[in-house]
C-alpha cells in the first residue's frame, strides 16, 4: 500500500514538460530568432534541473528516502480503457495509466539527466555559435532531454517504451544534424537500425509481461512476479520468466551498445561533440542501464543464467571495446570505445549481482564522461575541426582549463583514488570477486589497466606531445570552460557519495531489499589503483614524446585488427551483402515470377473470358431469340435424357 510522500513528487512531471514546451516554442515560434532560441531552451533545461533538486531533496533529505525502497511514490492518470482483453483464458478489462514514478533510482537519474543536459546546452551557445541549423539544433535537444525524463519518469513499460522510441529519434535526428554530409546521415541511419533489432526483442518482452500477468506498471509487476512462475516452461526447457527477461535484456544490448549491437556507437560521433556528450553521459546509451535496473526484480525471479549472460557479455564488451579503443587515432572515438567499454562495467555490475553498483557507476560515469566529450569539443574548436590526436601536441600550454579538466577526467576513468571513478569502479570489482566471479574480476581489472593506458595515450599525444606549428589553439570562451569547471568538481568529489553509512547504497537497491553495509575492501581497492597507475606510467613511457605510434610499428598485425575493429563492420556488411541480400533477390524473383504470375494470370484469364463473352453481346434481338431457344431445347434434352438414365438405372437396381 503506497503511503504519502513529499508534496514536490506531484509536481515531477513538470520536469520533461518544462523541455518539451522549449521544443513547441522554438519550433513553431522563435525559430526565426537563434539567440532566444537558446535562451529559452537553456531556461527551461536549468528550471527542469532546479525541480529535480528539489525533488530530490524530498527523496534524500526528507527522511522519507529508504522508505520509497520499498514503498514508490506513483502519481497516475488513466488514459484508455480495454473491454475484452484475454490474459490467458478469461476475458478482462484492461486500463492504461499514464503517470510518474519516485523512487532512489528515479532521483539519482533525474539529477544526472537535467545536470548533464543544462551544462551541454549552455556548453553549445559557445560550439554552436554561427551555425546554420542553430534554433533547430536546441529545439532536437530539448526533446531529447523531454524524452529521457520522461523514460526516467514513465510508471509502466508501455509508457516508458514510447519515450525510449522517442530518445532513438532524438538521437537519429541529432546524429544526422549535419544532414548535408554523408558519413552523418548514414550513421544516423546506422544507430536507428541498429538499435531496432534490440527494440524489437524489448518489445516482445513486454507484450509477454502482459499477457502473463495483466499488467505492465513496475510496482505491480514486483508484487505479482514471483519463484513460482518459473515452473511454466515455454522453450527448450526455459521458464517464462527467464525467456522474457532475456528478450528484455536485448533492448540494452542495442540501446547501451553491447556486442553484438555496439557497431552504431562509434559511428554516432558523425554529430556535434555536445551531442556526443549527452549521447554518452545521460540519455541514450545509459537508457538500457536504467532499464536494467528498473526491472531488476524480473531478472532476480529469473533463472541464475540470465544474470550470469548478462555479466558475461558486459564483461567480454569492457574488454572488447577497451582493446579497440588502444589503436584509433580519432580523439572523439577513443572516447566512444571508452563509453562502450564503461557500459560493459555497469552490465557487468547487473549480471554479478549489485545492481547499485551499477547505478553508481552510471552516475559518477556521466561526470566525468561529460566532462571528456566537452573537453574533446573545446579541443576540436581550438584546432578549427582537427580531431586526429597526433595532429595535435602541446595544448595544455595554451588551454589551461581544458587541459586541467581533462587531466582529472583522466584520474577518473582511471580509477585513481580519490576521484569519482575510483569509487564506483573498484565497489564492482569488489562484488564480483565477492559473489564468485573470479574471472570477471581478473577480466575487470585487466580492462581497468587497458583503461588507464589509452585514456593516459590520448592525453599524453594531445596535450603533453611535441606541439605543431601549424596549430595556434586558444582556450575557448568561458560558456564553453563554466561547464568543464563543474564537470571536473564532480569528477573529483561526485563518489564520496559513498563514504557515508547512509549513503548512495542505503538508497539506491532493489526494491524490498534489506540494506547490509559493506565496508571496502581496501586491499582490493589499493590492487585496483596500482592497476591503473601502472596502465598510466606504461603510457606515458611509451608515448611521451612521440611522433608516431609505437606500437603499430612494434606490432603491425595486432595493431591493424585493432584499429579495424576486428572487422565486425566489415563481416556485417558481408553477411548483408552475401546473404539478405541473396535472400532479398530470391524474395523479388518470388514476387515478380509467382506472386505477381498468379495475379497477371488472373487478370489475363478475365479478360480473355470477358473478350469471348462479349461476342455474345451483338445488339440484335433475333440473335438473343435463337440463343434462348437452343438454350431451351438443350436444357430439356438434358434434363430428359437425364430422367430416362436414372429410370433405368433404378429399374436396373430393382432387378438385381
Amino acid at each position: 500500500m503506497l503511503i504519502e510522500m513529499h508534496a514536490s513528487f506531484q509536481w515531477a512531471w513538470l520536469i520533461p514538460a518544462m523541455p518539451l514546451l522549449s521544443f513547441l516554442i522554438i519550433g513553431f515560434i522563435t525559430k526565426k530568432w537563434p539567440q532566444l532560441s537558446s535562451t529559452i531552451s537553456i531556461v527551461c533545461i536549468l528550471t527542469s534541473f532546479v525541480l529535480a533538486v528539489w525533488i530530490d531533496f524530498g527523496i534524500f533529505f526528507s527522511g522519507v528516502g529508504a522508505s520509497l525502497v520499498d514503498h514508490p511514490f506513483q502519481a497516475t492518470v488513466h488514459w484508455l480503457t480495454f473491454s475484452g482483453v484475454h490474459i490467458g483464458l478469461t476475458p478482462n478489462t484492461f486500463g492504461l495509466d499514464f503517470g510518474t514514478l519516485i523512487d532512489p533510482i528515479t532521483g539519482v537519474m533525474l539529477f544526472v539527466v537535467t545536470l548533464v543536459a543544462s551544462l551541454v546546452q549552455i556548453y553549445s551557445v559557445g560550439y554552436m555559435h554561427g551555425d546554420k541549423g542553430y534554433a533547430r539544433y536546441f529545439a532536437y535537444q530539448s526533446l531529447f532531454a523531454m524524452s529521457m525524463l520522461g523514460l526516467v519518469l514513465a510508471s509502466n513499460l508501455l509508457e516508458l517504451f514510447l519515450f525510449w522510441e522517442l530518445v532513438g529519434l532524438c538521437s537519429y535526428l541529432l546524429i544526422g544534424f549535419w544532414y548535408f554530409k554523408v558519413s552523418a546521415r548514414e550513421a544516423a541511419k546506422k544507430a536507428f537500425i541498429t538499435t531496432r533489432v534490440g527494440d524489437f526483442g524489448l518489445l516482445i518482452a513486454i507484450l509477454f509481461l502482459f499477457n502473463k500477468f495483466g499488467t505492465l506498471n513496475f510496482v505491480d509487476l514486483a508484487k505479482l512476479m514471483g519463484p513460482g512462475f518459473q515452473n511454466a516452461i515455454v522453450f527448450g526447457g526455459m521458464s517464462y520468466l527467464t525467456l522474457t527477461a532475456f528478450l528484455l535484456f536485448s533492448g540494452p544490448i542495442g540501446k547501451s551498445g553491447q556486442f553484438p549491437l555496439h557497431v552504431w556507437l562509434p559511428d554516432a560521433m558523425e554529430g556535434p561533440t555536445p551531442v556526443s556528450a549527452l549521447i554518452h553521459a545521460a540519455t541514450m546509451v545509459v537508457a538500457g542501464v536504467y532499464l536494467l535496473a528498473r526491472t531488476y526484480f524480473l531478472f532476480q525471479h529469473a533463472s541464475p543464467a540470465v544474470l550470469e549472460f548478462v555479466g558475461s557479455l558486459g564483461t567480454f564488451t569492457a574488454l572488447f571495446a577497451a582493446t579497440i579503443a588502444i589503436a584509433q587515432n580519432d580523439i572523439k572515438r577513443i572516447l566512444a570505445y571508452s563509453t562502450l567499454s564503461q557500459l560493459g562495467y555497469m552490465v557487468m555490475a547487473m549480471g554479478v549481482g549489485t545492481m547499485t553498483a551499477g547505478m553508481f557507476h552510471l552516475m559518477t560515469h556521466a561526470f566525468f564522461k561529460a566532462l571528456l566529450f566537452l573537453g574533446a569539443g573545446s579541443v576540436i574548436h581550438a584546432l578549427h575541426e582537427k580531431q586526429d590526436i597526433w595532429d595535435m601536441g602541446g595544448l595544455w600550454k595554451k588551454m589551461r582549463i581544458t587541459g586541467t579538466t581533462f587531466a582529472i577526467a583522466v584520474l577518473a576513468i582511471s580509477g585513481i583514488f580519490p576521484f569519482a571513478g575510483f569509487w564506483s569502479k573498484d565497489e564492482i570489482l569488489g562484488t564480483a570477486l565477492k559473489n564468485g566471479h573470479p574471472v570477471i574480476y581478473a577480466v575487470g581489472l585487466f580492462t581497468a589497466f587497458l583503461t588507464a593506458f589509452y585514456m593516459t595515450r590520448l592525453f599524453v599525444i594531445a596535450f603533453m606531445g611535441p606541439e605543431k606549428k601549424e596549430n595556434h589553439p586558444h582556450e575557448s570562451p568561458w560558456m564553453m570552460t563554466l561547464p568543464l569547471i563543474i564537470l571536473g568538481t564532480l569528477s573529483v568529489v561526485g563518489g564520496w557519495v559513498a563514504i557515508p553509512a547512509h549513503g548512495f547504497a542505503y538508497y539506491v537497491r532493489p526494491w524490498g531489499s534489506v540494506y547490509e553495509p559493506d565496508p571496502m575492501n581496501w586491499t582490493l581497492a589499493g590492487i585496483s589503483v596500482v592497476v591503473g597507475l601502472a596502465g598510466m606510467v606504461s603510457a606515458y613511457g611509451i608515448y611521451n614524446g612521440k611522433e608516431s605510434d609505437p606500437l603499430a610499428a612494434a606490432f603491425p598485425r595486432v595493431h591493424t585488427v585493432l584499429k579495424n575493429k576486428y572487422y565486425v563492420d566489415e563481416f556485417y556488411a558481408w553477411i548483408i551483402k552475401n546473404i539478405v541480400d541473396g535472400i532479398g533477390k530470391v524474395l523479388y524473383w518470388f514476387d515478380i515470377y509467382v506472386v505477381d504470375g498468379i495475379v497477371n494470370g488472373l487478370a489475363f484469364l478475365a479478360r480473355f473470358l470477358g473478350n469471348w463473352f462479349r461476342k455474345a453481346q451483338t445488339g440484335q434481338l433475333q440473335v438473343y431469340a435463337i440463343v434462348f431457344f437452343f438454350a431451351v431445347v438443350a436444357l430439356f434434352l438434358i434434363i430428359t435424357i437425364g430422367d430416362g438414365q436414372l429410370a433405368a438405372l433404378t429399374q436396373l437396381g430393382g432387378v438385381r
